[in-house]
């Protein structure tokens, strides 16, 4: 094996639609942040979230955005968060999911997983409410992420985030397409963010949405992504905007990627399931799935536990080894309770997250990933094993 084999390219569809929208916005002078594709763009991403897999309906609005990052700055202040407050984050994910608290002066606090989903664990939240409320801080949102486009226990967050009265943003930037009881995740909360970096499920090159409650929602949402200038014929500006709308050539991109996005998805599930076939007998080796049938995880990147003492080697050894056979892993996210940028934020864990990021790596999953690559990278795991 040659070609480096990475964790997840992004794949144009083979009809050429993404250069049919983009030679479309070219031809027509749209490239700009708005335009023909960004509507078209949103109008395909309100019918996919807003379709149960039983066919019925939901009636969310989305906006595109610059970013995954700018989605979760803008509901952020959608949600009138600000310098004081305190936001409940999950702490095992990327940075992007608790930067925009800080980028509104206010506090995260961070909040361990459980070990089905490795998600927000509902028990220690509702512990960490508590908590915060006895010191004089009823935190003012809740952000769970959907880890590697697994589900969260959303039911059981949502039953608490609504007795406190506790909006609930849902990170779902890893997570497009996958769904809990059927009905697609980022739409349970107040708020639902997604990306699409060049690594997503579908890419706009760099880009993200809004999953927003309402149409009424969605257009002060546009406001605050288009600089906050009021309706007048002069600039008058009675609030603070952002440039956080998303190009009309990004977005050409997108709609062409939506016509390939169930190829996507059905390809990462397929990918899972080599997993746990190559690697169900290799001792020390776990492949993570859905712990609850009525979870349908995206599988955007397969992830692995590996078991020192079993498998022979820890997981950086491992990670290594599958370096020098020219294939991309990752360590799974460092906790954010264990970053030096956030030492003094609080932070409640109950080491699920820590020994996760000790053992746990993460596998080639995306659309240029081959059968041939998946049964290389097999095998190169069965033959490390010691």
């Amino acid at each position: 094996m040659t070609n480096k084999i990475w964790l997840c390219l992004a794949h144009m569809s083979e009809a050429g639609e993404e250069m049919k929208y983009i030679k479309e916005a070219f031809d027509t002078n749209w490239v700009v942040p708005l335009g023909p594709n960004v509507n078209g763009f949103e109008a395909d991403l309100e019918e996919f979230v807003n379709t149960l897999n039983d066919g019925r309906k939901i009636e969310k609005s989305v906006v595109a955005l610059s970013a995954g990052t700018a989605a979760i700055h803008l509901a952020l202040v959608a949600l009138d968060i600000k310098n004081g407050d305190e936001v409940i984050c999950q702490s095992f994910t990327f940075a992007a999911s608790a930067n925009p608290v800080v980028y509104q002066g206010a506090t995260p606090v961070f909040v361990d997983s459980e070990p089905g989903t490795w998600n927000m664990d509902p028990n220690l939240l509702e512990y960490a409410i508590k908590d915060r409320i006895s010191k004089g801080k009823k935190p003012k949102a809740i952000i769970p992420v959907y880890l590697y486009g697994m589900p969260a226990y959303i039911d059981e967050i949502m039953e608490i985030a609504n007795r406190y009265e506790i909006p609930v943003l849902e990170d779902a930037a890893e997570g497009f397409g996958s769904r809990y009881r059927g009905q697609v995740c980022g739409t349970f909360g107040k708020y639902g963010v997604m990306s699409f970096n060049g690594n997503k499920m579908i890419t706009t090159s760099g880009g993200g949405a809004l999953i927003c409650p309402n149409e009424e929602a969605a257009k002060r949402i546009l406001f605050y992504a288009t600089q906050a200038r009021e309706p007048l014929p002069y600039y008058q500006h009675e609030h603070i905007g952002y440039n956080y709308r998303m190009s009309n050539i990004c977005a050409g991109i997108g709609r062409g990627q939506m016509t390939i996005v169930d190829d996507h998805l059905a390809h990462h599930i397929h990918a899972k399931d080599r997993y746990v076939e190559g690697l169900a007998n290799v001792d020390g080796i776990t492949v993570h799935v859905a712990p609850e049938d009525y979870m349908e995880p995206n599988y955007w990147l397969n992830t692995i536990i590996v078991e020192p003492k079993k498998f022979g080697m820890d997981y950086d050894q491992l990670r290594l080894n599958l370096d020098a056979a020219n294939i991309e892993s990752r360590p799974l996210w460092k906790p954010m309770h264990m970053q030096p940028v956030y030492k003094d934020a609080p932070a409640y864990v109950n080491g699920v997250s820590e020994t996760l990021f000790k053992k746990g790596l993460c596998l080639p999953s995306g659309p240029m990933v081959t059968d041939e690559d998946l049964a290389y990278i097999i095998e190169t795991i069965q033959k490390a094993k010691r």
